[in-house]
């Protein structure tokens, strides 16, 4: 049945349609015209650095001078090229078929951050948006992500508390700002990160303001320790 369906519809690559092997590959001008971060990269947000991998935390110039909530940040891709349309078609296209190959690059970059007591637990939409796009593109990375690695998730153990606006192209403080209370643990799900490790996942990290609002959260409910991988990261190439 396979091969019928793979005559009638050849699978194609994820972001250019052209043809490939399998399906959720990329073909090999779009494989290297993808910036997968690979080597050293900042403990922190996951942002490629510069130098070879060493034992211990290196932290780029941002985290050097910025708190962050939670214990370990990672991703997979730089925002940037190939992957910033897979990031823009998975959010925005109805792309839901990115998620599954996203995953496996998502839990190749979390390595050593899920142990088996691990809460998967996506970033969560306001409600009025949600309903405009129909679907949260990080609660369909978390879902993927959670079968790739075999731990369960929880779409729903956080909330927003108000729609923010569009931070696109607003400057840090701002994006910090708008965001900080914007995401509370769900009171209808009271005890679910109590004491359990917990991965937070988004598509996108940027400021990590969103991010640190849904660490700050998930503390409030009792969280042992959070880490935060991203699909993609916004930051310079090392």
């Amino acid at each position: 049945m396979q091969t019928l369906l793979d005559a009638v519809y050849p699978p194609s690559c994820l972001t250019c349609g052209g043809l490939v092997a399998e399906n959720g590959a990329l073909c090999g001008p779009c494989w290297r015209e993808t910036p997968f971060i690979t080597g050293l990269g900042c403990d922190a947000c996951g942002a490629p650095l510069s130098g070879d991998v060493q034992d211990g935390a290196s932290l780029c110039d941002t985290c050097l001078t910025i708190a962050r909530p939670w214990a370990k940040g990672r991703a997979a891709l730089l925002y940037s090229g190939r992957a910033r349309d897979l990031v823009l078609k998975l959010k925005h296209a109805d792309r839901h078929d990115i998620a599954g190959p996203a995953a496996i690059w998502l839990a190749r970059a979390a390595q050593g951050l899920i142990v088996p007591e691990t809460l998967i637990v996506p970033v969560p939409l306001h409600w009025t948006r949600r309903l405009k796009r129909r679907y949260n593109q990080a609660g369909l990375l978390a879902a993927a992500l959670g079968r790739t690695v075999n731990r369960p998730v929880c779409h729903d153990a956080l909330v927003r508390t108000r729609r923010t606006p569009s931070l696109d192209g607003a400057r840090r403080e701002a994006r910090f700002e708008t965001l900080c209370g914007a995401i509370a643990p769900n009171p209808r799900r009271a005890g679910v990160l109590e004491g359990k490790p917990v991965l937070i996942v988004d598509d996108v990290m940027t400021s990590g303001a969103t991010l640190a609002a849904a660490t700050e959260a998930a503390h409030v409910a009792g969280a042992q320790q959070v880490c935060v991988p991203a699909l993609a990261r916004v930051a310079k190439p090392a």
